[in-house]
């Protein structure tokens, strides 16, 4: 016999389990929901983004290190 598997995460907001079938998942309440989306509106969250990126032309991106001949 298979096992059924109950897909589950924690809440980012309060950390009280929720199952994937809830409908605010993957929030526990429309209350955590709108925390947390004042956090990103607020600044409190943040995407960080590549201090230095190859594709745009950035000179400062390390180069790879290559052994010089002696």
């Amino acid at each position: 016999m298979f096992k059924k598997v109950v897909r589950s995460l924690r809440c980012p907001t309060c950390r009280k389990l929720v199952l994937r079938s809830e409908p605010e998942f993957p929030f526990c309440s429309e209350r955590c929901r709108l925390i947390d989306l004042g956090k990103w509106a607020s600044g409190g969250y943040v995407i960080s983004s590549p201090l230095n990126d190859r594709e745009t032309g950035d000179s400062s991106y390390p180069k790879p290190h290559v052994k010089k001949p002696n």
